[in-house]
């Protein structure tokens, strides 16, 4: 199994008040997500509230995205944590339920100095047995991982097959894609940069867009495969203002409010994380609603 294509970041859906998970809505999703053309998903992660998620909440989100795909696409939780402590019990437990992959972003809050960065990813990589996803994540972290650190570790660790890189700079995504392909595949994170990315050759992207326009999304992974620059444009430019408006407003507030548009019953962010207000939220019903009409 090797990861590709688009793969979706899930929104976690809540009940009222962000009071507990609402199950049937996630299980909901998983389907809809698959039959929309997804290559793998992905929860728990950043769009997954994963902050605001209890360490119980965050392996039962797991449990029911496995269980609900069924294997029909590859799952890859995210279990990054504050410690490789906790963030290999996570990624034992996503192993143990068929987590085909495991992402890990390194410990946010207090930036690490890189060798700390380091050893955190070896600790974690060396208690499982599936592949590791390096969620480089800069404005979370702290600490960019560099494409040359990246990709000593990536052939110093057995395990790290994958990159997610968020550095928002294609620069620095071109050389892990261009430079290091023999080391690792790399997965672009800024929704802005799918097209980009794509067309220079990365292995997928990992999108949070997708819970709202997987079709569109799709459609763009599809056309560049075939090398059809025209059909890709096309889809990209129906999907872009989606992506553009999701950078503008706080994101999570911003994928919760396009899904209460398309009817999906998902709650709102879960606190400290306000919903996006009403009046803010007309540039995305209107690019959505182009989207349904195209």
């Amino acid at each position: 199994m090797e990861l590709h294509g688009l793969m979706s970041a899930l929104a976690t859906p809540f009940t009222a008040g962000g009071a507990s998970l609402d199950e049937a809505a996630l299980r909901s999703h998983v389907d809809s997500q698959i039959q929309g053309g997804v290559h793998a998903l992905i929860p728990c992660g950043s769009t997954g509230e994963f902050t605001t998620l209890t360490v119980d909440e965050r392996r039962l989100v797991t449990e029911i995205v496995i269980d609900q795909a069924a294997g029909r696409v590859p799952v890859v939780p995210h279990v990054g944590a504050l410690t490789a402590r906790d963030a290999i019990a996570l990624g034992r437990h996503a192993e143990e339920k068929g987590a085909d992959a495991l992402m890990v972003v390194a410990p946010f809050y207090e930036a690490l100095p890189m060798e700390d960065v380091l050893g955190f990813y070896r600790k974690v990589a060396g208690a499982v047995s599936v592949p590791i996803m390096v969620y480089n994540a800069p404005l979370a972290t702290g600490v960019n991982i560099d494409p040359d650190t990246m990709a000593s570790l990536a052939r110093e660790v057995e395990q790290i097959k994958y990159v997610k890189d968020t550095s928002c700079d294609m620069h620095q995504a071109g050389i892990l894609i261009h430079e290091y392909g023999d080391a690792f595949k790399t997965f672009v994170g800024l929704d802005t940069l799918y097209f980009t990315s794509l067309a220079v050759g990365g292995a997928g992207a990992i999108n949070g867009a997708a819970n709202l326009i997987a079709p569109e999304l799709v459609a763009v992974w599809d056309a560049i495969q075939a090398n059809n620059l025209a059909d890709a444009r096309k889809a990209w430019n129906l999907a872009y203002p989606v992506m553009r408006f999701l950078t503008t407003v706080p994101y999570n507030a911003g994928v919760k409010a396009g899904l209460d548009i398309l009817g999906k019953s998902f709650g709102d962010p879960r606190e400290p994380l306000g919903a996006l207000p009403a009046e803010a939220r007309s540039p995305l019903e209107a690019a959505l609603k182009r989207i349904a009409s195209a």
